[in-house]
């Protein structure tokens, strides 16, 4: 009988220890700008439409979900039935929206 030998899995590139610091440090600072961007909405400071109508770069990866949920009053019933509206993912990124779910959510904020 022949042995074969296996065939080496695909891996992502190693990375050297300063990448990996590097995208740490980033990963922790998106983490700090939108931790201060929630307080900041639960404080009345900054409203949820300006967030969705021109996010900064930090924001772009996160849900627009948690972004609702950070909004006073906006419990979890409220933002599912406006995303919901909208035809709008729980999952879906503020990045990721589309202009037309995007106008759409702007619109119904703003009644």
């Amino acid at each position: 009988m022949a042995t074969t030998t296996p065939k080496p899995q695909s891996q992502a590139p190693e990375r050297s220890l300063d990448q990996r610091m590097e995208a740490l440090r980033r990963a922790n600072d998106i983490r700090s700008r939108r931790a201060q961007l929630k307080k900041d909405l639960k404080s009345g400071s900054v409203s949820i439409g300006a967030v969705i109508s021109n996010p900064p770069d930090f924001v772009m990866t996160a849900k627009v979900f948690d972004m609702l949920m950070a909004v006073p009053k906006y419990g979890k019933v409220k933002a599912t039935r406006f995303l919901n509206t909208c035809r709008i993912s729980q999952g879906k990124t503020i990045g990721g929206l589309s202009d037309r779910q995007r106008s759409e959510l702007l619109e119904l904020l703003h009644r």
